[in-house]
């Protein structure tokens, strides 16, 4: 019985490794292996790759063309193309928590939240611009103890620099509405408003 199966099983190795047959069919057609064959619909274009897109934006003052996919974000761009890690994600992608927000053509903007794709000839300024241009909110920001872990700061900073650009002399309500979209886990928003009537001293010229 055993000599009998040992047989059986090297006749069908034998058949496994015994090549296909080449023929008229086989020459002339192509032969796909590891998937099935579909016929193409006629009429219907599918492309096979996505192509990238060249984007021009200026950054902080300074111009930059790169290739950015379709599906890449504003946020990501910034973030992993472009170096500017203050560009922050605390939700992940859902624009509920204003930790990605900078200033795009002069008003605040949800970085997650727009495609990179779109954003040619935009003008984006980020916490680092801010800080490079030595605004009157890095300091008061500083002094008021704005930051324990400091992950949310800097879209609370660009979103303060966005309301004084806009309101120079802004009231406390002014502040809280500008800030509402602005999450904290620490709790640091009274913080905020005090750092922020600050810069706006120093910049009327009061401090």
């Amino acid at each position: 019985m055993l000599a009998e199966r040992t047989k059986k099983a090297a006749k069908f190795a034998k058949a496994s490794r015994t090549p296909p047959r080449k023929g008229p069919a086989s020459a002339d057609k192509p032969v796909t292996i590891g998937a099935t064959a579909t016929v193409p619909v006629a009429g219907i274009r599918v492309p096979s790759t996505i192509t990238p897109r060249m984007v021009k934006m200026t950054v902080n003052g300074r111009q930059y063309s790169l290739y950015v996919e379709p599906n890449w974000t504003l946020r990501d761009v910034l973030r992993q193309q472009m170096g500017f890690t203050s560009v922050k994600d605390f939700c992940n992608g859902y624009g509920a928590c204003g930790s990605c927000t900078v200033i795009m053509d002069s008003r605040p903007a949800l970085s997650c939240m727009l495609l990179a794709a779109d954003c040619e000839g935009a003008v984006i300024e980020t916490a680092e611009g801010i800080a490079d241009a030595k605004h009157p909110l890095v300091e008061a920001y500083i002094m008021n103890w704005t930051a324990q872990c400091g992950y949310c700061t800097p879209g609370f900073l660009v979103t303060a620099k966005a309301l004084l650009d806009r309101n120079p002399i802004p009231t406390v309500e002014d502040i809280k509405e500008a800030l509402a979209g602005n999450l904290c886990r620490c709790g640091t928003y009274p913080a905020h408003i005090e750092a922020i009537q600050d810069a706006a001293k120093v910049l009327k010229g009061e401090k």
